[in-house]
């Protein structure tokens, strides 16, 4: 009997969702372990609408609906901060903690409840048992928010709901509806809390470096369907229309966003950036290190590229090779970790705001790089590039950087965590940069015994884990600030679930696993 690879992967999920349940006792707890049990269903639903052909928005090609892993990230995490600021005393983000976990769960009966209304026919059975977990959360949602609390989860799930309309619509092939999920509703909630953020001006609080982050995902957000929309009224590659999409995008950025930003960081951000930069020789000697690295990984991309030109036009990057990105993007984030952490923040932020209108250059062929990063990425593609973005290196740098965007700092004395939690901010580097780089390549080079159902190694999977141990040990030397306070058997354990999710999962790995991987080191 064949092993069925969805049955695995929501086996992983839920053994996480009752780790967290275990860690943290609260009635939020006990509705993910509801919310896993109703997306269950949802998802077997789903995938059959997906394999018969009749789901409503073209999804990702070759993969199933991912509902279960990804309706649990935003639920578990809420409930992961909230237990890490309520012993840290902070009322605030305690209660914005809620908020997270309450909007994760939120989006994920709207998620539910659009797969059922599209069904056909209706399924009685997972109708009744997601209502049950709905009754259940809804109920639990009345006795711990505010009424301001529920209208911000309100907010947050109507613009998802507009939001998924067009990103849909304009780039079908490109999500599963899990992975639509995640990154919709992350941007949703981004755009919710900085509108909040700007309309309380008096209110506003925290450190500069966490705005940039808001403001740069807003601003891409609204070049990208401003784009979208006109290019469907004109060619875009044009000499005029390459003209108009640079005018139009420094006309966003220094008129709209670096005013936006003046307000909330209540400096000018240019002078600001200076002076953060300059502020000591490490963060000058760091940027060095940095571009170097750029330099070598660009360089990659020209060789990989003459080696198609010289050879069989069908060429692809290797397993291997594309790996190579990950070794660089390493040889990037652990020093910043181990140096500076704020610097890495800002640059990561920065990184992510070029890729993106990059990938705005490349999509619409604006000249004159459109065609030439055309032709140069169609090299590293893969199965999951199925849409017409290619968004590989982008799901990287967010697995790399969500665990240090994400980071509990107000909550965290000193700026760090005890036990496990110390390692919280390299759970992407754990997770991407060693786990799935080693479980890739030597299960591509050495592995033989497959896991049932899939194309993973036993072999790669084992190794990966091992390697993250190594990893770890190598952190704990050039990391002071690192004490894990003999919680090496929950590290390991946290790893080996990570690893297994890994081998089994059909979603995008360099976005999910991180985001697990914290969830279970911030417990």
């Amino acid at each position: 009997m064949q092993t069925n690879p969805v049955l695995v992967e929501s086996a992983v999920v839920f053994s996480v969702v009752m780790c967290v349940h275990m860690a943290v006792w609260n009635q939020h707890s006990w509705c993910c372990v509801a919310l896993v049990i109703q997306a269950f269903y949802v998802q077997h639903k789903w995938d059959r609408l997906l394999r018969n052909g009749n789901a409503v928005f073209q999804w990702r090609l070759s993969a199933n609906s991912g509902i279960v892993p990804a309706v649990m990230v935003m639920p578990l995490l809420g409930v992961a901060l909230r237990e890490k600021c309520a012993a840290s005393g902070n009322v605030y983000f305690e209660r914005f903690s809620m908020v997270v976990t309450v909007t994760g769960m939120m989006l994920a009966l709207f998620l539910s409840l659009l797969a059922l209304g599209i069904t056909r026919p209706v399924p009685t059975n997972t109708c009744v048992i997601a209502g049950v977990a709905s009754s259940a959360i809804l109920y639990t949602v009345k006795q711990t928010l505010t009424v301001s609390e529920v209208i911000e989860v309100l907010e947050v799930l109507l613009i998802f709901v507009y939001l998924s309309l067009i990103v849909l619509y304009l780039l079908p092939r490109c999500f599963t509806p899990g992975e639509a999920l995640l990154i919709v509703g992350g941007i949703s909630f981004i755009v919710n809390q900085l509108i909040k953020r700007s309309l309380n001006m008096a209110e506003v609080k925290g450190e500069p470096v966490h705005y940039f982050l808001p403001v740069v995902v807003v601003g891409s957000l609204l070049l990208g369907v401003f784009f979208a929309l006109l290019f469907c009224f004109m060619e875009s590659e044009t000499w005029v229309s390459s003209l108009f999409f640079h005018m139009m995008t420094a006309v966003l950025g220094l008129g709209i966003l670096m005013p936006w930003l003046s307000l909330l960081i209540r400096r000018h951000p240019i002078m600001w950036l200076l002076d953060f930069v300059t502020l000591n020789d490490k963060r000058l000697c760091l940027l060095g290190y940095w571009v170097l690295l750029a330099t070598l990984a660009t360089l990659v991309v020209l060789h990989q590229n003459y080696q198609r030109q010289s050879g069989s036009k069908k060429h692809q990057a290797s397993t291997v090779v594309r790996k190579y990105f990950h070794l660089i993007v390493v040889a990037t984030f652990v020093p910043g970790l181990v140096y500076d952490r704020q610097l890495l923040h800002v640059a990561s932020v920065g990184c992510l705001g070029a890729f993106l209108l990059l990938e705005y250059v490349r999509y619409f062929r604006i000249r004159p790089l459109g065609q030439l990063l055309r032709q140069l990425l169609t090299l590293f593609l893969d199965e999951r590039d199925s849409g017409p973005l290619i968004l590989t290196h982008i799901y990287l740098l967010l697995g790399m950087s969500l665990p240090i965007w994400l980071f509990p700092g107000p909550c965290a004395p000193k700026g760090i965590l005890p036990g496990a939690g110390g390692l919280v901010p390299y759970a992407g580097v754990l997770a991407v940069g060693v786990g799935d780089t080693v479980a890739s390549v030597f299960g591509s080079s050495m592995g033989e015994i497959r896991w049932p159902g899939t194309k993973k190694t036993v072999e790669g999977t084992a190794t990966s884990v091992f390697a993250q141990i190594i990893a770890v040990a190598i952190f704990l030397i050039f990391d002071p600030t690192i004490n894990l306070n003999s919680t090496y058997s929950w590290i390991v354990s946290s790893i080996t679930m990570v690893a297994m999710l890994e081998a089994y999962t059909s979603q995008i790995d360099n976005l999910l696993l991180p985001l697990y991987l914290f969830i279970l080191l911030l417990l």
